[in-house]
């Protein structure tokens, strides 16, 4: 291994930073009634109201039964609503209920104030040139992840037990 210690391997130096600002958002969320998972829903949903369960389920990287029993809890607080799809009769279209819009308000202003609480001490520039680096890096491991996916759905596949191709 070289000479960095795992500590400082930019993996996990992300990490650590995204772990510090969760817990620091989620002591500071308690009063507001809705766990990180929640508020995660109400944030995805917020920027696709009418998406499907499964759209969302997607959209979050949590398995369906999982945001349905996320989005049960959400409907019963009064802060998401379930509509009949109108192009498949077994699906719900989710939208945020007016209820719910001054808590994602102040849900996103006390993020925002995490936020600030991380970039203390850094310059406008600074700040402009680690979002543009981290962008970059996003942008980065977002084409690979197409590329190994598009290589794998065009890569032959074995046959079961003879090991040719189909």
């Amino acid at each position: 291994m070289s000479s960095q210690s795992v500590e400082h391997l930019f993996g996990f130096l992300l990490n650590d930073i995204s772990r510090l600002m969760r817990t620091q958002f989620d002591n500071r969320a308690r009063d507001l009634g809705l766990t990180r998972s929640q508020w995660r829903v109400l944030v995805f949903l917020a920027r696709s109201e009418g998406i499907n369960q499964s759209g969302l389920a997607e959209l979050i990287e949590v398995d369906r039964m999982t945001l349905g029993r996320m989005v049960d809890r959400l409907e019963a607080a009064g802060w998401v609503e379930r509509r009949p799809d109108a192009s498949d009769r077994r699906a719900y279209c989710l939208f945020i209920t007016e209820s719910a819009r001054p808590v994602l308000g102040k849900m996103i202003v006390l993020a925002n104030d995490v936020q600030e609480g991380a970039l203390e001490g850094l310059s406008k520039d600074e700040r402009e040139t680690l979002r543009g680096l981290l962008t970059a890096i996003m942008s980065n491991l977002s084409t690979r992840q197409s590329a190994d996916e598009a290589d794998e759905e065009g890569a032959p596949r074995l046959a079961r037990f003879g090991g040719s191709s189909d």
